[in-house]
């Protein structure tokens, strides 16, 4: 019996983790690009924790600039769309392994100043409780 109960106590955060996260599917990242698409907000932030982090793709750190929780990433999203009125992000391909997800895809998108940005990246995903928790973006820097 002992060892019934030390069993289940070593496996039972693993079998707890592997459950919140069941429902992380390709479906679900499509889901989350197709939102990203239609520039719905509230729909992307449907597919976020409440403590959600994004880590943007440029800004004045190593790692870009980190946003934290829904309001301060839901603002830096609308920034973008503020940003690139027409932003897309074409051709999504997503990988899920556990707890952690890929989307790669090809971003296009023209600033208020005519200029057009055309690159490929990729956004790292980190999975609780079925919702992403965390959102780090990458994508290439085109040099003209």
């Amino acid at each position: 019996m002992k060892r019934i109960i030390i069993t289940l106590v070593i496996l039972l955060p693993a079998l707890v983790k592997s459950q919140s996260n069941k429902n992380m599917t390709e479906a679900f990242l499509q889901s989350f690009a197709d939102a990203f698409n239609a520039h719905d907000v509230k729909a992307i932030m449907a597919h976020m924790t409440d403590d959600c982090i994004f880590q943007a793709s440029a800004g004045p750190d190593i790692d870009g600039e980190k946003f934290s929780g829904q309001e301060a990433v839901k603002k830096a999203f609308e920034k973008v769309f503020e940003t690139f009125k027409d932003a897309r992000w074409n051709n999504p391909h997503h990988f899920i392994s556990g707890d952690r997800g890929v989307s790669e895809w090809a971003f296009t998108g023209t600033r208020a100043d005519g200029v057009r940005v055309e690159v490929t990246g990729c956004d790292l995903f980190s999975f609780r409780d079925g919702k992403i928790s965390v959102k780090n973006s990458y994508r290439k820097n085109r040099m003209n």
